[in-house]
């Protein structure tokens, strides 16, 4: 899993809980570090801050979104549904708000881990 946060503390934090369930999960905290890790590596989901110094979690979002086998796309933002689910349709599978609702995280992995490989 990766995790695309400015807020190092709070990527940090999200990390060490997923370990603690027994999730893999890499930190970067900017949107030009997600994309070169991701040159190298492969996720299965990505939780995306939208909102990232370099360049929106937009863009990572959508340079992940055209490979051939996409992580799933879970927006993180500060910013209600409301506001982002429309202008980002088709982009992310997911939205998630801060602070994070760690029960809707994990009906989301449970959902990834349930679905079918592509």
């Amino acid at each position: 899993m990766l995790i695309v946060d400015d807020n190092e503390a709070a990527a940090d934090l999200l990390q060490e809980l997923l370990s603690l369930q027994d999730h893999s999960a890499r930190c970067t905290y900017t949107a030009r570090e997600a994309l070169a890790v991701c040159a190298n590596e492969s996720f299965d989901i990505a939780l995306i801050d939208i909102t990232l110094p370099d360049l929106p979690g937009t863009e990572v979002a959508r340079q992940l979104r055209e490979r051939a086998r996409p992580p799933l796309l879970v927006a993180v933002t500060g910013l209600s549904s409301h506001e982002t689910t429309g202008a980002h349709a088709g982009l992310f599978d997911h939205h998630l708000q801060k602070p994070i609702d760690f029960d809707a995280l994990d009906r989301i992995l449970e959902l990834a881990r349930s679905a079918p490989a592509s």
